[in-house]
C-alpha cells in the first residue's frame, strides 16, 4: 500500500498543474511520425516533431535498420566498454567527426546524456561554468552534477558574459573555467554568439562547450551552428544529437582525439548504460551519408520555415526573434496557450503548448516545427487554420 503522503502531495500538484494550465496530455500515434500523424483515428497536419528533415520517416534509414538487425541482431548486449561497441559505432563515429570537422567523436544514448556525461566527467567542485540562462535543462542537470560554481549570465549578453568571466578568473577561487551555450535556442530559435563567446573565452581562457541539438543538420550546410561561425577550431565540445535533424535517436560529443579518449575513460553514461542498438546506429550512418551529399533537405526546410514565420507573422501573431526554422508563436497566458492548441488540434492542426517549466511564466506558446517533409499546401492550411481561430480567441 502506497504512502498518504506520497498520494497526498501527487494529487495535490497534479490538480495544481492541471488548474494553473501546466499539465501536458501526451497523445500517442497510431503510426509513424511525419508530416502528418495518425492519433485516435484522426489525421493531423504535424508541427510538434523536431525530425526537421523528415528522415525519421526515410525509406533509405529504415532499409539500414533492418539489415543492421538481421545482421547484428536487435540490442547491442553490453556496454560499450565491455563488448558493446560493434563496428558500426566505430563507423558512425568516425563519419561524424568529418562531419563535424573534430578529430573524434563519442556517441552516447541520448542528447540529454551527453550534456550529463562531458560536464561531470571534466568539471569538479574546483571549477566554475558560465551557462546562458536560457540553457536546456540537461546542461543544468550536467551543471550540478559536476559540482562545480554555476555562475548564469544573462542570455545572450556579451557583456554580462565578459563581466562575470573577468570576475571569476580573477578570483583565483577556481582550477578550470567553462563556458556553455545552446548553439541555437530552442523556444524561440535564436542562434548564439559564438564569434563574441570564444573571443571572451581566449580573452579568459575559458573551455568553450556548445550543445548545438538544433544546430546540426540545420546550419552550417548541416555540421551546426560552430560550422555556420567557422569556428570548428576554436570549439572545445560540440554536442549533437541524432535524434532531431538525424532523425533516429541518440546523441554524442565531438572534440579532440585526447577529450574524447577521457570522455571514454570516465564518463559514466558510457561506461554503465548498454549500447545504442544496431538498427539505430545503422540509420544513423545513412542518415549522415545523405547529409554529407545533399543540401536539398536542408533548402526545403529552411524555405518552409520562412514561408510560415512570414504567414503567421503577417496575420498579427507574436513570433518572437527566430533566426531559424523554429517558429514560435507567443501567447503569453498558461490557459490561454492549452485552450489555443486545443482549438488547433480540433481543426486538425498539431501543434502543442509549450508552458512553464519548459519557458519562463507568462510566456506561454505553440511552438511550430516546420519540416523538410512538408509541402506548401500543408502550410497554407496551417495558416489558415491560425487564421480562424486566432481570430475566434481574439488572439490576433
Amino acid at each position: 500500500m502506497s504512502s498518504k503522503g506520497l498520494n497526498q502531495f501527487l494529487s495535490t500538484n497534479i490538480e495544481d498543474l492541471k488548474n494553473k494550465g501546466l499539465y501536458n496530455v501526451i497523445n500517442p500515434l497510431q503510426g509513424p511520425n511525419g508530416a502528418t500523424i495518425q492519433i485516435a483515428g484522426r489525421s493531423l497536419l504535424n508541427l510538434s516533431s523536431n525530425n526537421y528533415l523528415g528522415l525519421a520517416t526515410d525509406s533509405r534509414l529504415i532499409e539500414a535498420s533492418v539489415k543492421a538487425v538481421q545482421t547484428f541482431g536487435a540490442g547491442a548486449g553490453a556496454v560499450r566498454t565491455i563488448n558493446g561497441t560493434m563496428e558500426l559505432h566505430i563507423e558512425l563515429e568516425e563519419k561524424l567527426a568529418a562531419f563535424k570537422h573534430t578529430e573524434a567523436v563519442i556517441v552516447y544514448q541520448s542528447g540529454f546524456n551527453c550534456n550529463m556525461a562531458a560536464i561531470s566527467a571534466v568539471m569538479d567542485k574546483k571549477d566554475a561554468i558560465l551557462s546562458d540562462e536560457l540553457n536546456h535543462a540537461s546542461i543544468i542537470d550536467g551543471c550540478r552534477l559536476s559540482g562545480a560554481k554555476t555562475i548564469r549570465f544573462n542570455h545572450s549578453d556579451m557583456d554580462d558574459l565578459r563581466e562575470k568571466a573577468k570576475a571569476a578568473k580573477e578570483s583565483g577561487l577556481y582550477n578550470k573555467i567553462m563556458v556553455i551555450t545552446d548553439g541555437v535556442f530552442s523556444m524561440d530559435g535564436d542562434i548564439a554568439k559564438l564569434p563574441e563567446i570564444v573571443e571572451i573565452a581566449e580573452e579568459y581562457d575559458l573551455i568553450t562547450y556548445v550543445d548545438d541539438a538544433h544546430g546540426s543538420g540545420v546550419l552550417g550546410k548541416g555540421a551546426g551552428t560552430v560550422k555556420h561561425f567557422g569556428l570548428s577550431d576554436r570549439i572545445d565540445f560540440q554536442i549533437g544529437t541524432l535524434s532531431k535533424a538525424i532523425g533516429v535517436v541518440g546523441g554524442y560529443v565531438a572534440g579532440s582525439n585526447q577529450l574524447i579518449e577521457w570522455l571514454k575513460l570516465r564518463s559514466r553514461p558510457f561506461l554503465f548504460s548498454t549500447a545504442l542498438p544496431p538498427a539505430s546506429i545503422a540509420a544513423c550512418i545513412a542518415s549522415v551519408d545523405i547529409l554529407m551529399k545533399d543540401e536539398e533537405l536542408i533548402q526545403q526546410l529552411w524555405a518552409n520555415g520562412d514561408f510560415l514565420k512570414s504567414e503567421l507573422s503577417r496575420l498579427g501573431f507574436n513570433v518572437g526573434h527566430s533566426e531559424t526554422p523554429i517558429t514560435p508563436c507567443i501567447i503569453g497566458d498558461e490557459v490561454t496557450t492549452q485552450q489555443f492548441s486545443q482549438r488547433l488540434y480540433e481543426e486538425g492542426v498539431y501543434a502543442k503548448a509549450i508552458v512553464f517549466p519548459t519557458v519562463p511564466k507568462g510566456t506561454g506558446r505553440i511552438r511550430n516545427m516546420p519540416t523538410a517533409a512538408h509541402t506548401r499546401e500543408m502550410l497554407e492550411q496551417v495558416v489558415s487554420i491560425y487564421e480562424k481561430v486566432g481570430k475566434e480567441m481574439s488572439l490576433i
